[in-house]
């Protein structure tokens, strides 16, 4: 009589857990973290209602919700450009499209009065924008991501090379903050930041959810999408307004971090073990690296704060000296 083994959970399933076990803990961390330290049962005790804590309920922990928010957003975003341009370098950062959320946002800044939902839709805008223009430029005689991310990193050096010219242009106050604005940081963001982008993105991303299994269906190509019912053409621009909305939308509160969308899906996929790039281990995957790198830069130099835009941009530049050197080595 033989004895069946027991089945084991699917990888994707491990993986998953493990990812919402990490965020778990590293939202503890952060709310434990501090110029004082305070130890897990205040926290949980705080989070309870059984006490009130101004530092943990209303300094602490708009940051860490945030983090994982925000960087679980950003996962996502990069999970759609990768998925849409079938490159491992079509996230939003190289593309151009922090880069034109960030001039919106110095529009907001410079021209307008600056205010939270002035910044929200000139950054959406400006992210529209120059996705229209890239997305435009790269359809001639059909579709094709590699001419997508060759575009989008052109545009990405105009539109970076016109953010200094303004910022060189605008008043000190001004260029101060902006540049400062410019680095990526959630050093005091409270709820009333968080509100709006909160509902926004919960939106964008339960529209993406809907959509996961046709986005998937056109990462294996055109061909098997259009057989399966797949409207390319709807689908594309679906994806490309979420993952412009996702960008955007944190570069309005937080401004352009920059990294981790283009990290967060590869190695998702790499850690599932997926041909494609699922949404769900990236946006896991893209609160993890959020949220370690905002850790890591309230530590780094204690008792003052880098913004975490530094961090992610020097773990991130390795990560893309890593995958250029795989990809040349590949060809």
């Amino acid at each position: 009589m033989s004895v069946r083994a027991p089945l084991r959970p699917p990888r994707s399933a491990v993986v998953t857990a493990v990812l919402a076990a990490l965020i778990l803990g590293l939202a503890l961390l952060g709310l434990c973290y501090g110029a004082s330290w305070a130890s897990p049962a205040e926290v949980l005790s705080v989070l309870t209602g059984r006490e009130h804590s101004v530092v943990i309920h209303d300094w602490r922990l708009p940051r860490v919700a945030a983090g994982a928010v925000f960087g679980a957003s950003l996962g996502v975003a990069g999970a759609i450009f990768q998925n849409l341009t079938r490159n491992p370098l079509g996230s939003p950062d190289v593309i151009g499209l922090d880069a034109g959320a960030y001039t919106g946002a110095l529009f907001a800044l410079t021209v307008l009065s600056g205010t939270p939902a002035q910044l929200a839709g000139a950054s959406v805008a400006g992210g529209l924008i120059v996705s229209a223009a890239v997305y435009l430029l790269s359809v001639d005689r059909g579709f094709s991501g590699l001419r997508l991310v060759v575009i989008g990193i052109a545009v990405n050096a105009m539109v970076t090379a016109l953010n200094s010219w303004i910022v060189l242009r605008a008043d000190l106050d001004i260029a101060i903050a902006a540049v400062g604005w410019s680095a990526g940081s959630l050093n005091g963001v409270d709820w009333s930041d968080l509100t709006v982008p909160f509902a926004v993105i919960g939106v964008l991303l339960t529209v993406m959810a809907a959509q996961a299994r046709a986005m998937h269906q056109t990462s294996l190509g055109d061909a098997l999408a259009v057989t399966t019912g797949v409207a390319l053409g709807r689908l594309r621009l679906l994806m490309v307004l979420v993952g412009v909305g996702c960008t955007a939308t944190v570069t309005a509160v937080a401004g352009p971090i920059a990294f981790i969308a283009l990290a967060a899906p590869q190695i998702g996929r790499r850690l599932a073990g997926s041909a494609g790039i699922p949404l769900l281990p990236a946006a896991l995957t893209g609160a993890v690296l959020l949220q370690g790198a905002d850790l890591i830069a309230q530590a780094l130099l204690a008792p003052v704060a880098l913004p975490v835009g530094v961090v992610s941009t020097a773990v991130g530049g390795c990560y893309l000296i890593w995958l250029l050197t795989k990809e040349v080595r590949r060809a």
